[in-house]
């Protein structure tokens, strides 16, 4: 079964002032970082935002077919590049998802008839965007950006996602403080 791995790249990044994808982490950028843990786990990762910021890394990069639409018209790209049947999406902001989580993801996924599986974290929050979409969700997508129900979890309600325990807290980081922490204890670690 096809698997692909997607990161989208797209958002504003209003809360951190600077496109937090771009972020520096020790010499890499942060959709670096998260590229290479799915590249891991599906051997193919493609960018989802602006083909323009990111035409200097090795990874194809897709336009929003919709733009301005959010994590949705993301998702719509992602599932819509009819790259894999399976598709782990990760959002760009989500660094400490480890590659051996996203590929028990994808492991439940395939072996489910669930047509989401979502990352469950410790503190019991679900991440639609630490996910595998079956492309059958494409219809799902485009019914809702059509109707502009744009929430992502109004969206995985409907799939009736099924939630896997990830052992550990899933952190967005949306704002340089919350980058500056996660940097901190990701060098204390390192060393």
């Amino acid at each position: 079964m096809r698997a692909a791995g997607f990161v989208l790249v797209g958002g504003q990044s209003s809360r951190m002032g600077q496109n937090k994808a771009r972020l520096k982490v020790d010499s890499r950028l942060l959709v670096e970082v998260i590229a290479a843990k799915l590249q891991e786990v599906t051997g193919r990762v493609t960018l989802i935002g602006n083909p323009a910021a990111f035409g200097d890394l090795p990874f194809d990069c897709f336009p929003d077919l919709r733009p301005g639409l959010g994590p949705l018209g993301g998702l719509e790209t992602a599932l819509s590049s009819g790259h894999a049947d399976f598709n782990v999406i990760v959002g760009c902001d989500m660094p400490g998802i480890p590659a051996a989580a996203l590929a028990h993801l994808l492991a439940v996924s395939q072996q489910s008839g669930a047509l989401c599986t979502m990352a469950l974290d410790s503190e019991k929050r679900r991440h639609p965007l630490c996910a595998v979409y079956r492309v059958a969700c494409l219809p799902f997508v485009r019914d809702a950006l059509d109707a502009g129900r744009l929430r992502l979890l109004d969206l995985v309600e409907e799939l009736r996602a099924a939630e896997v325990a990830i052992d550990l807290v899933l952190e967005n980081l949306n704002t340089p403080e919350e980058f500056a922490e996660w940097r901190a204890a990701h060098l204390a670690v390192a060393d």
